[in-house]
């Protein structure tokens, strides 16, 4: 579960931000997700509460957007979206794929007091 490792890092970016801010406490921190990231999201929100604990951001709300996977296809010349990685395209079956997006984990926002 290498969820909780990024928790950790994530938390150090938002208390890095919340010293920089001079803010005391955080609502919500907003995470995009890419679907081709690796990361499972419920494994996050698991993670959230304890890494939190104790923090700006103890008793915040994580919100996760998940982003879709893109990858464009060489054979068809055609982007397209994908669920996972090795998957083929779904307009002609080909499996030369490059990825083009979905890959990312990003803070979005924090809701802050």
């Amino acid at each position: 579960m290498h969820e909780m490792a990024l928790c950790v890092d994530l938390m150090e970016i938002v208390e890095d931000e919340a010293r920089r801010r001079s803010v005391s406490n955080v609502r919500t921190i907003c995470l995009e997700l890419g679907a081709l990231s690796g990361v499972a999201p419920e494994a996050m929100k698991f993670c959230f509460p304890v890494v939190a604990a104790r923090t700006v951001a103890d008793g915040a709300v994580l919100e996760i957007v998940e982003s879709p996977g893109l990858a464009w296809c060489m054979a068809c010349s055609t982007s397209v979206e994908i669920a996972q990685r090795g998957a083929p395209c779904p307009c002609c079956g080909s499996y030369q794929l490059q990825v083009t997006a979905g890959e990312q984990m990003r803070l979005r926002e924090l809701e802050i007091d």
